[in-house]
C-alpha cells in the first residue's frame, strides 16, 4: 500500500462547510494530513469535526482572527505545513450595476482574506516551509462583462499569489505558492448565482455549452489538484496558475 500522500502533514482550509473547500478537506483526511477546517458557520462543519478536524468559525475578512486561527493550528498540532484559501463571494454585476459597496464587499473576502492568510502562513511556515494554495477562479485569467468586482478580485489572487511565491523563492523560505483557477463548478455558490437569474435554464445551459467538455466541474476534481499542490509531489512547482476548466480558455 502506498504511503499517504499528506502523511505528517498539518494543513489550513478556509470556506470548508461545503464545496471545493469541504471536498478538500475529506481528501486531504484521506490522504493522512491533519487539517484545521474554518467557515462563517461553524455549525456545518461538524462532520469534518467528527473526521478529526479542528473546527473554528472564522470571518476571513477579520485580521485578528486569522492570527489566532493560525495559532490554535498550531498549538493543536504543532506546525503548520499547508494553507488553502478558498472562502469567497461571489456577487454579479457589471460596471454600470455593481455598487461601490458590492465591489468593497468581494475584495474584502476574496482578496484581502486571502493577502492575510498568505501573510500569517509565512510568519509561521518560514522556518521549515510549506504551501499555499489560493483559490482563484477562471474569471481571474479571462474577463466576464456581468461580474466586474468578481473577476477584478480573481485576478488580484493571481497576481499575489505570483507576489508571495517570488518573495519566498528570494528569501529562501522553501514556501511554495500557487493559484487555482476552477471554471463553473457544481457548487452551491455557482447555483445560487444561477437560481438568482431571469432564466435560470437558459444560463444554466449556456454556461455548459461555453465548456468545450460539455459539462460542469465537479468539487471533487478541484479537491484533486489541490491535493497536488499540497503534496511533495508539487515541490518545484510555484508561482504557477493552474487552470481547470474543461478547456474553457483554450480557445
Amino acid at each position: 500500500m502506498s504511503k499517504p500522500r499528506l502523511e505528517g502533514k498539518v494543513a489550513v482550509i478556509t470556506g470548508a462547510a461545503g464545496g471545493i473547500g469541504g471536498a478538500s478537506a475529506r481528501l486531504f483526511l484521506s490522504e493522512g494530513a491533519q487539517i484545521t477546517v474554518t467557515d462563517l458557520d461553524e455549525t456545518r462543519l461538524t462532520d469534518l469535526a467528527a473526521l478529526g478536524a479542528l473546527a473554528l468559525r472564522q470571518d476571513v475578512t477579520e485580521e485578528a482572527r486569522w492570527r489566532e486561527v493560525v495559532d490554535a493550528t498550531v498549538e493543536k498540532f504543532g506546525r503548520l505545513d499547508i494553507l488553502v484559501n478558498n472562502a469567497g463571494i461571489a456577487i454579479g454585476g457589471n460596471i454600470e450595476k455593481a455598487t461601490l459597496d458590492e465591489f468593497r464587499t468581494t475584495q474584502a473576502v476574496n482578496v484581502e482574506s486571502v493577502f492575510l492568510g498568505c501573510r500569517e502562513a509565512v510568519r509561521v511556515m518560514k522556518g521549515a516551509g510549506g504551501s499555499i494554495i489560493n483559490i482563484s477562479s477562471v474569471a481571474g485569467i479571462v474577463g466576464d462583462a456581468s461580474s466586474a468586482a468578481y473577476c477584478a478580485s480573481k485576478g488580484a489572487v493571481r497576481l499575489l499569489s505570483k507576489s508571495v511565491a517570488l518573495y519566498c523563492a528570494r528569501m529562501g523560505y522553501n514556501i511554495r505558492c500557487n493559484s487555482v483557477h476552477p471554471a463553473f463548478t457544481q457548487t452551491a455558490m455557482v447555483e445560487d448565482l444561477i437560481v438568482a437569474a431571469r432564466d435560470p435554464n437558459r444560463i444554466r445551459e449556456g454556461l455548459r455549452r461555453a465548456i468545450p467538455l460539455g459539462r460542469f466541474g465537479q468539487a471533487e476534481e478541484i479537491a484533486a489538484a489541490i491535493l497536488y499542490l499540497a503534496s511533495d509531489e508539487s515541490a518545484f512547482t510555484t508561482g504557477a496558475e493552474l487552470v481547470l476548466d474543461g478547456g474553457l480558455t483554450a480557445g
